[in-house]
């Protein structure tokens, strides 16, 4: 069996119109459920390693993780769409109705974060409408999610809720949810990250109204949820490192539109800030 009896469970409420108690919502906007058995993420992982070990050809799950693989290239996206619409969308269409009318594609991927490689992920966002993301395996420390506020939105940069990750158990949110995965302490963490879209949605009127709006800030960011690639004001905050400093080429967070009251004194306190 590769999903946990309390999945299928969701599912089938799901399937009946109503959210089941077994999906815990974490904090405004982020949900988890038990979703794979441990048996399954461990033959899962072996899946991936025989291919890792193949030589065949890999590329980069996205633009921002540098270790990993798409699963969809290798022989996996029919499974993946199955548990989609299966599993996934009658969950997601309840939890977020507006952008999970129905789910056209998907982008999936495995993520790895180790000391030596990635360490952790800056904060972001997704390519995504709904992300549903489930470790694979329990053999490290630290490396948790850091949520902080929806893109566009005057809480954008505060910070909302930690999540730690559990072996089989996903965590779903809007794709316009900023995160950031904690540095890794030891060990080596795999998530499965599957990124769902719905064309429809994409091509409303209110999905470009949605993008275009940009809030005046609500004061200062928490120092949590700065990012290095994307926010002007990230040196006031936090000190820059040569890692920082080498992804630090085009920031353009906030916009001027929507900046805080103090922000202008704050750049003159960062040498590396974009006017």
């Amino acid at each position: 069996e590769w999903l946990t009896s309390e999945a299928r469970a969701v599912a089938a409420a799901a399937w009946e119109g109503y959210l089941h108690d077994a999906v815990v919502r974490e904090s405004s906007g982020v949900y988890s459920f038990e979703l794979f058995s441990k048996a399954f993420c461990e033959t899962f992982l072996r899946e991936v390693d025989n291919y890792d070990a193949s030589g065949l050809p890999v590329r980069r799950p996205n633009s921002m993780n540098n270790y990993g693989l798409i699963v969809n290239e290798i022989g996996m996206r029919d499974a993946i769409t199955q548990l989609q619409q299966e599993i996934l969308w009658p969950v997601a269409r309840l939890l977020f109705p507006l952008q999970s009318t129905r789910f056209d594609a998907h982008h999936s991927f495995i993520v790895r974060y180790k000391e030596d490689e990635d360490p952790g992920l800056d904060m972001h966002t997704d390519d995504s409408d709904v992300t549903f993301n489930v470790c694979l395996n329990s053999n490290f420390t630290g490396a948790g999610l850091t949520f902080c506020g929806d893109a566009g939105t005057s809480r954008h940069r505060k910070l909302a809720f930690r999540y730690r990750h559990e072996m089989g158990r996903v965590v779903v949110h809007l794709g316009t949810k900023r995160h950031g995965a904690d540095d890794i302490e030891s060990g080596e963490r795999r998530n499965l990250i599957i990124w769902n879209h719905n064309h429809r949605w994409r091509a409303s009127r209110t999905y470009r109204r949605l993008r275009e709006r940009y809030a005046t800030e609500a004061g200062e960011p928490d120092t949590e949820c700065v990012s290095y690639t994307h926010d002007r004001d990230y040196g006031a905050f936090k000190p820059h490192t040569d890692r920082t400093r080498e992804h630090a080429n085009r920031p353009w967070c906030p916009p001027e539109q929507a900046c805080y009251d103090t922000m202008g004194e704050r750049l003159l306190e960062d040498e590396y800030s974009y006017y």
